[in-house]
């Protein structure tokens, strides 16, 4: 199961990557305009659209032009995010996430369509939890459950005592 946790994650590094590849790009260009644009865009490529200043706005303006393959960073951000699990039936979520795949492995920006790839490898996850309505989140916080038990568990002779405190504290009851 997948997330959409982790999903917004992948799409922050790879707009984060993007950017940090436009700013060295103009850098080692001499391109001083191009890199002083890019400075404010950090924040303002992950906020949504309606809530920007108009600082924000202006730095997104200011680099709508600066990768030679075309508008990289406002074109990924008005794009969103693959999918939103909680608010889409299955069929739909399919829909949206084959569009988001098909439109991201098209767009020559290096770093989405590596995240494409990476999505429509993921993909029968993203749906599976899609159709279960289950987050990630209580398998995650089960594990972590087990590992602090571990941890307390430093010092045992045997795996047997390790496991009994495991299943003392994270079993049913």
């Amino acid at each position: 199961m997948l997330d959409g946790f982790h999903i917004v994650s992948w799409m922050t590094d790879a707009l984060d990557k993007v950017r940090r590849r436009l700013w060295n790009d103009a850098r080692r260009n001499g391109d001083e305009q191009a890199a002083k644009r890019m400075r404010g865009v950090k924040y303002a490529v992950l906020k949504n659209p309606d809530d920007l200043t108009g600082k924000q706005n202006a730095a997104l303006d200011g680099v709508r032009n600066t990768d030679p393959k075309g508008p990289a960073l406002p074109r990924v951000a008005a794009q969103g995010t693959p999918a939103h699990p909680a608010q889409t039936p299955l069929d739909q979520a399919r829909g949206k996430l084959d569009h988001w795949i098909f439109w991201a492995s098209r767009s020559r920006i290096p770093e989405i369509v590596e995240l494409s790839q990476k999505i429509r490898r993921r993909c029968p996850d993203i749906l599976r939890t899609i159709e279960l309505g289950w987050p990630n989140a209580r398998l995650e916080a089960f594990n972590n459950r087990i590992k602090v038990t571990i941890r307390m568990a430093f010092g045992f002779h045997h795996v047997d005592d390790l496991i009994s405190l495991v299943m003392l504290r994270c079993g049913g009851r």
